[in-house]
């Protein structure tokens, strides 16, 4: 199965592929975290291309957050008989977290350490162990289906990052930042 929007196919992703794409987000993230444009500020980074849309900085953070807890719940699953994978709502999270105001080299940074975290944590899941699951909001989760989640959401997200900065290079103007 792939995703409509994205075209990731992760349903038939293999665990090796998992792990190449996972540590492959901290360079792809770097990028449009920090790559201006000339006349640019940190600013772009954090405006909201439409109502109820989140920044580019936003969706980075979240995927940082996301990162970290998949890594947390690989390590249950595999050390607790079927626990409950808890987490906050995304959007809980981001104003919890004030992702928006967050330093976006620093933003970078942890999400290239919490996607080598990852990494680690599903190269050492043993061949019987991509199977055993977790419960999340009372469905099941493997490891293997936690681990595609984690490559689908960090695609996924770094289209919407690049949707939202062009939008926002390209909608209506900005107001200067100030001199």
């Amino acid at each position: 199965m792939s995703c409509p929007e994205c075209g990731l196919d992760y349903e038939s992703m293999p665990p090796a592929d998992a792990v190449v794409a996972v540590r492959g987000f901290a360079r792809r993230y770097r990028a449009p975290l920090s790559r201006l444009l000339a006349g640019e500020d940190e600013s772009v980074l954090r405006a909201r291309p439409a109502p109820g849309t989140w920044s580019a900085l936003e969706y980075a953070a979240h995927v940082r957050d996301v990162f970290g807890r998949y890594a947390t719940w690989v390590d249950r699953v595999l050390s607790e008989d079927r626990p409950v994978l808890e987490g906050p709502a995304p959007d809980e999270a981001a104003a919890a977290g004030r992702y928006n105001e967050q330093a976006p080299a620093e933003v970078a940074e942890e999400l290239a350490r919490q996607a080598e975290v990852l990494a680690v944590a599903l190269e050492a899941v043993p061949a019987d162990g991509w199977e055993r699951v977790g419960l999340r909001r009372g469905e099941p989760r493997s490891v293997i289906t936690i681990a595609r989640t984690a490559v689908h959401e960090g695609s996924h997200h770094l289209l919407d990052i690049g949707r939202g900065l062009r939008s926002v290079r390209t909608g209506p103007p900005r107001p200067a930042p100030p001199a």
